[in-house]
C-alpha cells in the first residue's frame, strides 16, 4: 500500500499522519500511532475491548518470524479485508483502534509525583551497583640521568 492509497483509505476517518516505519508505514492521529501498514497487510491497534471484534471477523494478530521463533504481537490485528470497500465502517474501526492506542498510552503513564518517584526508585534498584576497584599502586620510574645522579651519592 502506498502513501496516497492510505490517505484516501482514511479520508472518512479524518486527517492522519503517515510515517515510514519498518517495511511500511506507521499511521497516527493526534500524535498516537494506531495502525501499521506493512507488506503483510494493514493492522489496527487492539486491546481487550476490541480483540473480540477482530476475532469475530476471522482476523489474526500481527506476527513475524525471527531465526529462532515466530513472534505474535497481540496489540495489532489485521484489518478485515471487507473494510477496504466500506470507508464509513473502516472509519469506525479506525476510531476504535485509536481509542485502544490511547488506553494503552494511559496505562503506561505514571500517575502523579509519587508514581514518578517510585518508578525512578525502581529503575535505580535494577541497576547493579558499580564495583569499586582498588586503587592502582603507582610505580615511580626514575630516568637514567636521575638514577646516575642518585647512585653517585
Amino acid at each position: 500500500m502506498d502513501r496516497e492509497f492510505l490517505i484516501d483509505l482514511f479520508a472518512d476517518f479524518g486527517p492522519v499522519t503517515i510515517r515510514k516505519m519498518f517495511s511500511g508505514y506507521g499511521i497516527s492521529a493526534d500524535g498516537v500511532n494506531f495502525a501499521l501498514s506493512l507488506r503483510a497487510g494493514l493492522f489496527f491497534r487492539a486491546d481487550e475491548m476490541t480483540i473480540p471484534d477482530f476475532e469475530a471477523e476471522g482476523s489474526k494478530p500481527f506476527q513475524y518470524s525471527t531465526r529462532a521463533k515466530i513472534v505474535v504481537v497481540n496489540s495489532y490485528w489485521e484489518l478485515p479485508a471487507r473494510l477496504f470497500d466500506d470507508s464509513a465502517e473502516l472509519a469506525q474501526w479506525a476510531r476504535a483502534a485509536l481509542a485502544a492506542a490511547q488506553r494503552a498510552r494511559v496505562k503506561k503513564r505514571p500517575k502523579g509525583k509519587k508514581a514518578v518517584k517510585k518508578a525512578a526508585k525502581k529503575a535505580a534498584a535494577k541497576k547493579p551497583a558499580a564495583k569499586k576497584r582498588p586503587a592502582k599502586k603507582t610505580v615511580r620510574r626514575v630516568g637514567k640521568a636521575k638514577r646516575a645522579h642518585h647512585s653517585r651519592r
